[in-house]
């Protein structure tokens, strides 16, 4: 499953022209393989288990690139960021349901919201060119 992540970024960025330089693939299988939200630090750290001379710099990078191409979200709230599992689709709406209680995030995707939240933009002639909601709360394991 995590090998065919990979591979499917890769032919989305043949298809856009782009290239998954090894550093910003390595930074993408931490992410993978962790399965959950990470800090830029956190990220590098780990980065640099295979490239011992990597700096914040390297990391920021790396995290812009992804995050310009739709593969990950930045979660505001908590400073981290997370893969996007529709990340074929760059302009879709997000919606983050985090648990405060274990930090779980659940991204979900809501064509209802994402149109109404489209109508609200397009009333106010706003043009919406990324948008992330973050809901918080208790995930099912953590509701008492």
């Amino acid at each position: 499953m995590h090998n065919m992540l990979i591979e499917k970024i890769e032919t989305l960025c043949k298809k856009r022209g782009i290239k998954l330089t090894t550093q910003r693939r390595t930074v993408l299988d931490i992410m993978l393989t962790a399965n959950r939200a990470m800090s830029a630090y956190d990220l590098l750290d780990l980065l640099k288990v295979s490239e011992p001379q990597a700096k914040p710099p390297t990391i920021y990078r790396a995290l812009e690139f992804l995050l310009e191409q739709g593969f990950i979200h930045k979660v505001e709230s908590s400073n981290s960021y997370i893969i996007c599992p529709h990340f074929q689709d760059p302009e879709h709406i997000s919606i983050l349901l985090i648990c405060d209680k274990c930090q779980q995030i659940i991204e979900k995707h809501s064509e209802q919201i994402e149109e109404q939240l489209k109508q609200l933009a397009h009333q106010n002639q706003f043009l919406i060119k990324h948008s992330v909601l973050e809901i918080h709360g208790l995930c099912q394991q953590c509701q008492p």
